[in-house]
């Protein structure tokens, strides 16, 4: 497989490539493949959905044909993957993927471990390690350093803002020890992510460090992610009927996103054959990818803090990405589009637990709230002529191709669960008066001693610390 660039169409890398660099350090702009292929249709169409381990090595062939050996591919997705993904059945039209089954009880597990492995295949040989420079805003750093943590030929450096993360979360970034470690940096997830960034576009700095990315700026932990896309809308297709007595229906994935790179995902296995009419972007009141859909102008802006705080992000990088696949329209045909505020938030995990008995985390629950909004009179209302407001929580006024199935009662939705609620038991308990209970991997993480390391937001000294560090 080739892979060009979002700013530059006349690069062509292989997969090593893009995976090493993380980004084009010449242009900044984001390794994406020429082409997305289409699975056999005799294996997406098996009347039993094939598991998720074989889901994951044929999506995974295509892209690495060449430079992984389909032996070596097939043990890296079974090291990777010892956990699996769950879709649960919440209601008659509603389904939630449970992506929180890995170590770190986030989905970012899914495309960090995959990515772990693969670099360190690619690093065997090398003379001097790999480091990775990854910026989080709550879930990725974590999931990162788990999957990194011992590796051999890595390093890893975590960027996360100071403050603005869960407890839970930031004391799973602060107790790594050995090749990972964690700058605690005094500003937003924007800042970490533009000190990442200007580092790759450093020509001094790389001449003397071989850096990569863990975000999802790199391809490897994007393509991984839309395993579980194809493993679940099958899931759901297969058992519709019984389920929900649709014999066709559309299936909807509703795809809590901050940088988008998961919905980005999301969009690769759609074209590579996953049965998925559509897509909801929903994030939270940092609603820049909602704001251009809804008025065709994209306007990055800072990031504000909200409960929802992995989806804190004010200047998406993966915009780059679903431009360089779609034009506007294509996103408007393909997308419905929502955010929701903090209050909105509480409201919304109130609302889930009330009416299915089940307890969401706050960025699944702006999922939940902008399903029951479209399938509750949302799309309706905007039909019947209803401007609405993007300004205001809710859905843009953007009516995507597939709204007639939803008026119709022939859609069925797939909630992204991408976080178990324990990592925002404060949030949870303050919603609906009860705390989660803690897995006992997160509990662990809690009795270890704290290590980040102050700094500021500045580049000049991140980029001395890491030449006096790494």
């Amino acid at each position: 497989m080739i892979y060009t660039d979002t700013r530059e169409k006349s690069v062509k890398v292989d997969f090593k490539t893009a995976v090493v660099n993380g980004m084009n350090e010449k242009t900044g702009g984001l390794y994406i493949p020429v082409a997305f292929p289409k699975l056999d249709s005799a294996f997406i169409n098996r009347n039993t959905e094939p598991s998720f381990r074989d889901i994951a090595f044929e999506m995974a062939k295509p892209y690495v044909e060449g430079e992984i050996p389909d032996s070596d591919l097939a043990a890296i997705i079974q090291d990777a993957y010892p956990f699996p993904a769950k879709t649960v059945a919440v209601d008659a039209a509603t389904y939630v993927l449970e992506l929180f089954h890995g170590p770190t009880c986030a989905f970012k597990d899914f495309g960090a471990r995959f990515m772990a492995r693969v670099m360190s295949y690619f690093n065997r040989g090398e003379n001097s390690p790999l480091h990775i420079l990854v910026a989080t805003s709550g879930d990725t750093g974590s999931a990162v350093g788990s999957a990194f943590h011992n590796v051999p030929g890595l390093d890893v450096t975590i960027l996360y803002p100071e403050g603005k993360v869960s407890k839970l979360q930031e004391k799973q970034l602060s107790t790594f020890d050995g090749n990972v470690r964690a700058l605690k940096v005094k500003g937003t997830f924007d800042d970490c992510q533009k000190l990442v960034k200007t580092a790759f576009t450093d020509a001094e700095l790389r001449a003397k460090l071989r850096l990569s990315s863990a975000n999802s700026i790199n391809i490897s932990r994007l393509l991984p992610q839309s395993f579980y896309y194809m493993y679940s809308s099958l899931v759901v297709r297969n058992s519709s009927w019984r389920n929900n007595k649709l014999e066709h229906p559309a299936i909807v994935a509703v795809v809590p996103s901050g940088n988008f790179g998961n919905l980005t995902s999301g969009l690769i296995a759609r074209e590579m054959g996953a049965p998925i009419t559509g897509f909801v972007a929903a994030t939270n009141s940092n609603r820049t990818i909602p704001d251009w859909i809804a008025t065709g102008d994209y306007n990055a802006r800072p990031s504000v803090e909200t409960y929802a705080n992995a989806m804190d992000v004010g200047a998406p990088s993966n915009y780059e990405r679903i431009q360089a696949m779609y034009s506007l329209e294509q996103v408007r045909s393909l997308f419905a589009s929502y955010w929701l505020d903090n209050d909105g938030i509480l409201e919304s995990i109130k609302d889930c637990f009330n009416r299915t008995g089940y307890t969401i985390d706050p960025h699944g629950a702006v999922g939940w709230k902008a399903w029951s909004d479209i399938r509750n009179g949302g799309f309706e209302k905007l039909t019947n002529g209803e401007k609405g407001d993007s300004t205001k929580p809710g859905l843009t006024p953007n009516l995507p191709a597939w709204k007639d199935q939803v008026l119709n009662k022939n859609a069925l939705g797939i909630i992204l669960e991408t976080a178990h609620p324990a990592k925002f038991s404060d949030t949870v308990q303050h919603a609906i008066g009860r705390t989660p209970v803690v897995p006992d991997r997160l509990e662990r993480v809690l009795k270890l001693e704290d290590r980040a390391i102050p700094m500021e937001n500045n580049y000049e000294i991140f980029k001395a610390w890491l030449l006096e560090n790494l």
